[in-house]
């Protein structure tokens, strides 16, 4: 199948003709969201973001330009709203003025991208990955909408054609499952008990 029968058949609902098609972009996609990102845990996201509001926009896809070159557009759009959003987060002014000297920034080490961090995430990334595999696909699949995708329990509802009660239901079973997974991992400790 070429590209635009992917699309056409991945329109239909077909899950696997979708899944090729990200087979065929992932690396272009990952690659642009690194380079506009310069790190590869949020490229790896906006990747992912992506692919899902490319799933979620499949039916408004027209076919005016190839499917590569809408994808490239939601990923580039997805990460320059992230790119926002962290500009807004970072506006912490960090200027010193020394007895009457000129305003200077203060060189103050960023702490964040340490090499201890960075590999303090990337193990808790790969511990809560596995875990989210050894969810059930059901546990999983709302997990993932309402944490990642950030859709409330009707939204998930409306989708998934499930009850709102339901859902609700799915969520706390698989938060709980993977809490467990994670203490029994050793990559997260519980609180002590109360007295």
């Amino acid at each position: 199948m070429d590209e635009l029968e992917l699309v056409q058949a991945a329109q239909q609902g077909d899950q696997g003709a979708f899944a090729r098609l990200v087979e065929a972009n992932q690396g272009k996609i990952y690659s642009l969201c690194y380079r506009m990102t310069g790190n590869s845990e949020d490229a790896a996201d906006l990747t992912q973001e992506a692919f899902l509001n490319a799933w979620r926009g499949l039916g408004s896809f027209g076919g005016q330009a190839a499917f590569s070159t809408w994808l490239y557009r939601l990923a580039a759009n997805a990460c320059i709203d992230f790119l926002r959003r962290e500009k807004r987060r970072g506006a912490l002014s960090m200027t010193l003025e020394e007895d009457g000297e000129e305003e200077h920034q203060a060189d103050l080490p960023d702490e964040r991208w340490s090499p201890e961090r960075e590999l303090d995430r990337k193990e808790l990334r790969n511990a809560v990955q596995e875990g989210l595999l050894a969810l059930s696909p059901e546990h999983r699949q709302v997990l993932l909408l309402r944490e990642t995708e950030g859709l409330s329990y009707q939204e998930i509802g409306l989708h998934l054609d499930l009850e709102e009660g339901t859902v609700k239901s799915r969520i706390a079973r698989a938060r709980l499952a993977l809490k467990e997974f994670l203490v029994k991992s050793g990559n997260f400790s519980l609180p002590p008990p109360s007295k």
